[in-house]
């Protein structure tokens, strides 16, 4: 494939990481205007967050999605999956009560679920051996752009934003003059979540008219028509596709513990460990996001060429260090919560999420490439909902429980920095047929 047209397809897909990252952040981004308005405590907030796209709903989608593109192929994912994400934020857009809330929340990470284990495989299938990081990079830095582009539009539409005035308009054309002030300021919200909306639907039309994977068009052609519980349990009957499983599924799920936490509730923690106003929260968590892109960009540069053990422990050191800086440093001051997003955003754009995307659509033959990605998303989505959970017990309602939660995260990163230092797989300028016959011989 040529390499306008790798690039081509790379830009287009990686909507998706755009529309999963942006849905986790447009929930959090009005989070706290959404419990006012309908008087959410945080356990509810909490609950939101177990099956959103940020954790079970993802999980859901995923164990589907992931299975389904190794048999009917990714552009089947890519031609209907992104409809289902239009009706989970239109669902959203319309909420008036918490359960109504809570479908479109569900709804809509089912769908970023089904998503992410097709984009990030077709990318792989569609990259030059010496481009494959480089475009995994991209996709990340879409992953980047979309909370940042989101809270950018959080905080031009929130109540104290530049553009509320309009969002005011709206929300009377709608509620009346004598609208209640909290069924006026959520409306700020649900404009954010029409952005995305209006992204799905542009996504949607780029996708569909995407070509199918060569390999996975070459792979069908190989080998016997077989359903989805035979590609399942192939999977489980291969034992380095089970050791593989395991590696993968421990240095993602022990950073995504972290990091799903602060993708869903850093600005509720900035405001109430911090003493920040919610516009400062957004603008703080903005610029880190921001940072995030910038690294991706300079590691896309280098991932093709150097060695992904030195990024990716590089990565683990930095966010270890922004957590042992917000014990120590504090996080009630502005010093130690801007130095704690510095750090933060450093690490996000070498983070095991790269890595993870990279090896995982590289350590696995074609015939079930993206539903091990499935299956590995759904153990950590799933267990990152029950996290999200547990975390609010801890956290507290007031953040008194904050140092408590920060070593815990300090000790999960810890893990994904040892497991992936010790068994970081030499993939690099390699081709996936030569990566797949080494370690699966020519069964696959």
């Amino acid at each position: 494939m040529a390499k306008t047209s790798s690039l081509k397809s790379t830009l287009a897909v990686s909507l998706t990481n755009y529309l999963d990252a942006g849905a986790i952040v447009a929930g959090a981004s009005g989070l706290t205007l959404w419990q006012n308005y309908l008087g959410l405590s945080e356990v509810h907030l909490g609950w939101l967050n177990f099956i959103s796209a940020n954790c079970l709903g993802a999980a859901i989608g995923a164990i589907i999605g992931g299975f389904l593109a190794d048999k009917y192929g990714r552009k089947f994912i890519f031609t209907y999956n992104l409809l289902v994400y239009m009706l989970g934020v239109l669902l959203i857009m319309c909420s008036f009560n918490y359960p109504m809330l809570l479908a479109g929340f569900l709804v809509t990470g089912i769908s970023v679920g089904v998503g992410v284990p097709a984009s990030w495989t077709y990318i792989s299938e569609s990259s030059e051996v010496n481009k494959r990081g480089r475009n995994i990079c991209i996709s990340q830095m879409s992953w980047g752009l979309g909370p940042m582009c989101i809270l950018l539009f959080g905080m031009l539409f929130a109540p104290d934003g530049y553009l509320f005035g309009a969002v005011q308009r709206v929300a009377h054309a709608f509620l009346g003059a004598d609208a209640a002030v909290n069924e006026v300021n959520v409306f700020s919200s649900r404009i954010v979540f029409l952005t995305l909306f209006i992204v799905a639907f542009i996504a949607w039309n780029l996708q569909r008219k995407l070509q199918e994977s060569a390999e996975f068009v070459s792979n069908k052609e190989k080998e016997e028509k077989t359903g989805l519980v035979d590609n399942i349990k192939v999977l489980f009957q291969n034992m380095t596709a089970v050791k593989t499983v395991i590696f993968l599924a421990t240095i993602y799920l022990t950073w995504n513990l972290v990091a799903s936490v602060m993708g869903f509730f850093q600005p509720h923690i900035y405001e109430t460990a911090g003493g920040v106003t919610n516009e400062q929260a957004n603008w703080m968590n903005c610029i880190q996001w921001a940072i995030i892109v910038g690294v991706t960009f300079i590691v896309s540069k280098l991932i093709d060429k150097t060695s992904h053990k030195a990024i990716y422990t590089f990565g683990l050191l930095v966010a270890i260090a922004a957590w042992v800086v917000i014990i120590t440093v504090g996080a009630g001051g502005m010093a130690g919560l801007w130095l704690f997003a510095i750090l933060w955003g450093i690490q996000g754009g070498s983070s095991p999420q790269i890595f993870y995307a990279l090896w995982g659509s590289e350590l696995f033959p074609a015939k079930f490439r993206a539903g091990a990605q499935g299956l590995m998303f759904f153990i950590v989505r799933g267990l990152s909902a029950v996290w999200g959970l547990v975390f609010t017990y801890i956290y507290g309602d007031n953040g008194e429980g904050f140092t408590i939660a920060a070593w815990c995260m300090i000790v999960l990163l810890c893990i994904s920095l040892i497991v992936g230092f010790i068994g970081a797989p030499l993939t690099r300028g390699r081709s996936l047929d030569a990566i797949t016959k080494e370690r699966y011989g020519e069964e696959f």
